[in-house]
């Protein structure tokens, strides 16, 4: 078989000129990376010594072109590998990338013999790369970070295209538009592990080529994306490091942007909000919000406000979203839209089981389903479930223990602990940190992280602990929440305007039960504390095997 070719030249005119004409790669197609000291430029052709004299002319800051080749390339192989390596290599951190996303009608389409490129040739190819110290790192670490699968330039799917074309069609057509005092509004609906947070990454990142662009009606806009998470914030301000298009201004708090907008008196173009389940919908004077609803103000400092949201994500009261509070936001609107996202992206289980997870949160306990491609399992203690979740990080990485907040957490320091029910085994619980997002730090594996520290990521296996809080009633036959022993104090500020206090706090405690169980790519793990409940879902899973 073949091997992969690199070869490598000055980035210079006379190196080019001096490329033998007689050479095959010149009218084959071909892969290339151009680098300097801290940027990169990755592409394909199938007219390689033209293609690099255009680049001579506009291409600033590189020092290098290297170029890849192999006898079974073609056209179809070079553009999927090109949009394969751009994405690895914003994972792997080592250069700032000077590429522009790709068109919509540009996505990697399925062709002769796909598997064989995407898997073993970019294995092949990666392995050169790195022997060549091209890049840092290798597969298993970037595929493992949270900027990678965040990229602006990952592969959508048809329905994400189509979703990606709606919203550059909506902001392109109405940030011309004269506005009442409330700006358009464009909502964006879907459950956990659909591809909410992927698909928004790439729009704000076509949004922002635009800005540079004379003819688009974007050009010289201001915009920004929102997110009132403080993990995923850090996310994207380290997406936003390495990528040539965004810039780190142009990310904020939901509250922060608020008042910086109303501080300088002035509207922004675009407003695009992450998460938008976690915005507030009354004041929270304490952490410097003065407003009913970010989302109200939002529509009053934009011409364009985009949210993404999930009514089954909310996680306090005073950012609990009631049908009518959004639909009497949308009524404010100059004009508005909605769409659904559907497809479950994340996890890689069959229907049976998302349906087990969505009934659960709406209280109904039912057999435990069997899934060959997805392992789904009930432990007796937390100690077994731990050794079984380091197991599974040794094997496969971004594996982790997550719990209900049923459990003492202060900001001071101080350590606590998620225990065991016997009080035998206990594991330090939701630590923070200001740099890295919770899961990426290889000694987590030895913590239980929180809906805080994990939600809107991505983890290969996730052992979700239940904690006191949540029980099974016996003669009812369903799950039964004790709200008094919910320990997010935080999550329950906010009550006055709520009609049912309880259901409401039912609602938060089931909503993050909902985000724990979507965690896993390739597994679910679950402790119970709560005895009766441990032991019905165990003679489930007895019954099942």
């Amino acid at each position: 078989m073949t091997a992969i070719e690199i070869l490598s030249w000055p980035f210079i005119q006379e190196s080019i000129n001096q490329i033998n004409n007689k050479e095959q790669y010149l009218n084959y197609p071909v892969i290339y990376v151009l680098n300097g000291n801290k940027e990169a430029y990755i592409g394909e052709t199938v007219y390689f010594k033209n293609r690099m004299k255009a680049h001579l002319k506009v291409r600033k800051n590189i020092k290098q072109v290297n170029l890849i080749k192999h006898e079974h390339f073609n056209r179809s192989a070079t553009f999927h590998l090109e949009t394969k390596l751009i994405n690895y290599f914003l994972g792997d951190e080592k250069y700032t990338l000077q590429n522009k996303s790709k068109t919509a009608n540009d996505f990697t389409h399925n062709y002769y013999n796909k598997p064989y490129y995407d898997q073993q040739l970019f294995k092949e190819l990666w392995q050169k790369l790195y022997e060549q110290k091209l890049v840092d790192n290798e597969l298993h670490v970037i595929e493992n970070k949270d900027i990678f699968k965040l990229s602006p330039f990952k592969d959508l799917s048809l329905e994400q295209i189509e979703l990606k074309d709606k919203v550059l069609e909506f902001c392109e057509k109405r940030v011309t538009q004269n506005t009442s005092e409330y700006g358009n509004l464009l909502v964006i609906e879907g459950e956990a592990g659909v591809g909410k947070s992927v698909v928004l990454s790439s729009i704000f990142n076509t949004i922002q080529e635009r800005v540079e662009e004379a003819s688009s009606n974007l050009y010289r806009t201001e915009n920004y994306l929102a997110v009132n998470h403080e993990e995923m914030f850090k996310t994207y301000k380290n997406i936003a490091k390495q990528v040539k298009h965004l810039k780190g201004k142009n990310f904020a708090k939901p509250t922060s942007l608020i008042n910086m907008l109303q501080k300088e008196g002035k509207k922004a173009d675009i407003i695009f909000v992450d998460e938008a389940h976690l915005l507030l919908t009354k004041p929270d004077t304490y952490n410097g919000f003065h407003g009913n609803n970010h989302l109200e103000e939002f529509l009053k400092l934009a011409k364009v406000v985009v949210i993404i949201y999930d009514q089954d994500q909310v996680l306090k009261l005073k950012s609990l979203w009631g049908a009518a509070t959004l639909e009497g936001l949308k009524k404010l609107s100059t004009f508005h839209e909605e769409y659904q996202l559907t497809n479950q992206f994340r996890m890689q289980a069959n229907d049976d089981v998302i349906n087990w997870i969505n009934e659960f949160k709406r209280k109904n306990l039912l057999p435990l389903p069997k899934d060959k491609n997805y392992e789904f399992k009930v432990f007796e203690s937390l100690k077994d479930m731990h050794d079984e979740i380091k197991s599974q990080n040794t094997q496969h990485g971004l594996s982790r223990v997550v719990s209900t907040f049923d459990y003492i957490h202060k900001k001071d320091g101080g350590t606590y602990y998620v225990k065991e029910s016997n009080g035998e085994y206990q594991l330090p619980w939701n630590t923070t940190s200001t740099k890295y997002t919770w899961a990426e730090k290889a000694e987590t594996v030895h913590e239980a992280g929180s809906i805080y520290t994990i939600q809107g990521f991505d983890l290969n296996y996730v052992g979700v602990v239940l904690g006191p809080s949540v029980q099974y009633d016996a003669a009812k036959d369903e799950i039964s929440i004790d709200t008094s022993k919910y320990m997010d104090k935080g999550a329950y500020t906010g009550m006055d305007r709520i009609e049912n206090v309880n259901e409401a706090k039912e609602k938060i405690v089931l909503n993050s039960i909902n985000i724990l169980m979507k965690r896993g790519i390739r597994g679910l793990y679950i402790y119970s504390s709560d005895e009766v409940l441990r032991n019905k879902l165990l003679e489930y899973q007895k019954a099942g095997e």
